[in-house]
């Protein structure tokens, strides 16, 4: 487990990888709008939990282990984003700020529940296959449901 700031890196490290090939401690702190310091002790730390690899002043990497988390933790945001935006209809740029808060206090099994709820409230195909926020298969799976409606 990781702290929801450490969380953030990860994310943004994820996003920036899709983005583009090499990512460096300036893209991080440019994108996040922090300070390199900063960075450097994020990244010091995602790498000892062997979430990425990175040498000084070289690029950062996600290892395969920091790719599946980051992915999760985009899923649980896209989820709480959603449930605020479609549902209880809060403004976006407050829905943006406190789905970063309240996805990181949800442990799995509420965002399970969350993510069916979502599904059922907004009309949704059914998740007939026992969603699980783990499971990288069932990330995708409702990610081509999405994409049909």
């Amino acid at each position: 487990m990781i702290s929801g700031s450490l969380e953030e890196y990860l994310k943004t490290i994820y996003i920036l990888k899709n983005e583009k090939q090499e990512i460096r401690v300036t893209d991080i702190a440019e994108r996040m709008n922090c300070t390199k310091p900063s960075v450097n002790k994020a990244v010091k730390s995602l790498q000892a939990k062997e979430l990425i690899n990175y040498e000084v002043y070289g690029d950062i990497e996600l290892t395969q282990e920091g790719e599946k988390l980051a992915k999760k933790i985009l899923e649980a945001y896209d989820i709480t984003y959603i449930f605020l935006t479609e549902i209880l209809k809060v403004e976006k740029q407050k829905a943006e700020e406190e789905a970063i808060k309240i996805k990181s206090v949800l442990n799995d099994n509420t965002l399970n529940k969350l993510t069916k709820y979502i599904y059922k409230t907004l009309g949704l195909n059914e998740l007939n296959c026992n969603y699980d926020i783990n499971k990288e298969e069932c990330r995708n799976c409702k990610k081509k449901v999405l994409k049909k409606v």
